[in-house]
């Protein structure tokens, strides 16, 4: 589409990824330079970045870079009498220019020649002429842009000791005179600033250096001081942007950052424009000379900021940011599934009455479990036993207390007190045998009491054993505590205590006398032996 045109490339500043410069045709048949930056990915958007008097696209790489990393497109562009753009009179060096409407139809040919290219919305960026010219634009009828961020815009211009009044009747009498491709009082032939000592653009030595850089690769970049020419095409573009009416047709934002020590275009002016537009907005950077864009980086990311602010004022289309939001949002979802596995847990205590068969299976065959859990029993069930069973008496307590016969329905269906009963069983070995056979949970109630009676006869037996210890703590703690189960022992002891008496006498036999085998006598009584389990639960 267009006639490519060369970038300079230095190791100091190298040419941004995603370049594309070309050749334009301006007002008259000019041949123009410019150059198109694409980011990766989508674009949020488009700047138009316009640099000031002497300034190449080059001396911009950083700050396009800046634009592609928010993910716009940029366009860069030499305006006409400097960069590698056509200039206005043989001898390069002289800044000069013939009125502003012939940048103003630059402009407006660039814009139309990249139209197609430039995502909306548009933002336009200009340094000091540029920022004018840019604003010019505006103010002449160009609405393609969603809003502005002008760099020390030159909407005034600095003249020393000389008024502007009096600059103004100087230009007109060099122009009269046929002067206006001669340097303006006091200017010479060579690169404007060309050292740092003593440069009233920038405190940053760094960036400074960087552009003389460029310059030196290519020497056709450079530009000396101004002519009378092109100090009366300023003139003129200031006085016309200092009418307020002019402003009042731009209604888009426009943001107007200001160097604090600026000595060359006049703050005043700035401020002046600020209140003349519509959304208008002075910031002001202090302590930076003129080139904000190249000062330090605590002074230049001032700048960046206020772009970043009227990117999001200006152009919505940045609502492209908003679209990850919805994914953070479904991020929060996974956070209840990691929240899934802890109720897991919870129903794992449910698999505890798969124990319920397995009393079942004692109760046919109760001196292997008891032999089996004994020893574990005799270690750790002494501490464990008053605490467990005070837990159990207290649940069970009132079943067994108002319905002793309902309980043997109750008995097998509440499975789950089953552990809990066998516990505290451990601390007795006559009292473990009737644990694990009588599983009902809610009759904890009677183990004590049987515990009681138990002692009375078991007791003669073993009393050279430990357990009959145990067995008297066991007892005082759930006498103490449940007041309801000791009428319910007074009970059972009557009915239970002989069968009791044949059961732990079976089980005390089982382990060092034959006599388990004598007393088979327990199950002749099969009546009994359905009691029997409702007064030890």
């Amino acid at each position: 589409m267009f006639e490519p045109a060369p970038l300079v490339d230095t190791p100091e500043d190298p040419i941004p990824p995603g370049a594309e410069a070309g050749w334009y045709v301006g007002a008259g048949g000019a041949k123009l330079r410019a150059a198109l930056f694409t980011p990766p990915g989508r674009a949020r958007g488009s700047v138009v970045l316009s640099g000031g008097r002497t300034e190449p696209i080059e001396k911009y790489f950083e700050t396009i870079r800046d634009f592609m990393d928010r993910g716009f497109v940029v366009l860069a562009h030499d305006w006409r009498g400097q960069g590698l753009s056509a200039r206005e009179l043989p001898d390069r060096l002289k800044g000069h220019a013939k009125g502003y409407k012939s940048f103003l139809e630059d402009f407006r040919r660039l814009l139309n020649a990249y139209e197609a290219r430039l995502p909306k919305p548009w933002i336009a960026v200009g340094h000091s002429m540029g920022g004018c010219l840019t604003l010019l634009a505006m103010a002449n009828g160009e609405r393609r842009f969603a809003g502005a961020c002008l760099s020390a815009p030159m909407l005034g211009l600095q003249f020393g000791k000389v008024s502007p009044a009096v600059a103004g009747v100087l230009t007109w009498l060099n122009l009269t005179l046929g002067r206006a491709g001669k340097y303006t009082l006091g200017q010479a032939g060579k690169p404007f600033d060309d050292t740092f000592d003593g440069n009233i653009l920038t405190h940053d030595a760094r960036r400074f250096a960087r552009h003389r850089a460029q310059v030196r690769a290519n020497p056709d970049l450079a530009l000396g001081s101004p002519t009378y020419g092109w100090l009366d095409f300023a003139l003129k573009a200031t006085a016309f942007l200092s009418r307020p009416e002019r402003l009042r047709g731009v209604t888009v934002p426009v943001e107007i950052v200001s160097a604090g020590e600026d000595r060359l275009v006049d703050n005043s002016a700035q401020a002046a424009a600020a209140r003349n537009l519509p959304q208008g907005r002075l910031i002001t950077v202090p302590g930076a000379y003129h080139e904000i864009l190249m000062e330090t980086d605590d002074m230049r990311n001032i700048f960046l900021r206020v772009f970043d602010a009227l990117t999001g004022k200006a152009a919505p289309k940045p609502a492209e940011a908003p679209k990850p939001a919805p994914a953070p949002a479904a991020a929060p979802a996974p956070p209840p599934a990691a929240e899934a596995p802890k109720p897991a847990p919870a129903p794992a205590p449910t698999p505890a009455p798969t124990p319920a068969p397995a009393p079942a299976a004692a109760a046919k065959a109760p001196a292997k479990p008891a032999a089996t859990k004994a020893p574990a029993a005799k270690e750790a069930a002494a501490p464990k036993a008053p605490a467990a069973k005070p837990a159990a008496a207290k649940a069970a307590a009132p079943k067994p207390a108002a319905k002793p016969a309902a309980t043997k329905k109750a008995a097998p269906a509440k499975a789950a007190a089953k552990p809990a009963v066998a516990k505290p069983a451990a601390a007795k070995p006559a009292a473990k045998a009737a644990a694990p056979k009588k599983t009902p949970a809610p009759k904890p109630a009677a183990k004590p009491a049987a515990a009681k009676a138990a002692p009375k006869a078991a007791a003669a037996k073993p009393v050279a054993k430990a357990p009959a210890k145990p067995a008297v703590k066991a007892a005082a703690t759930p006498a103490s505590k449940p007041a309801s189960k000791p009428a319910a022992a007074k009970a059972a002891p009557k009915a239970a205590a002989p069968k009791a008496a044949a059961k732990p006498a079976g089980k005390t036999a089982a382990a060092p006398k034959p006599a388990a085998a004598k007393k088979p006598a327990a199950p002749k009584k099969p009546a009994a032996a359905k009691k029997a389990p409702a007064a030890k639960a």
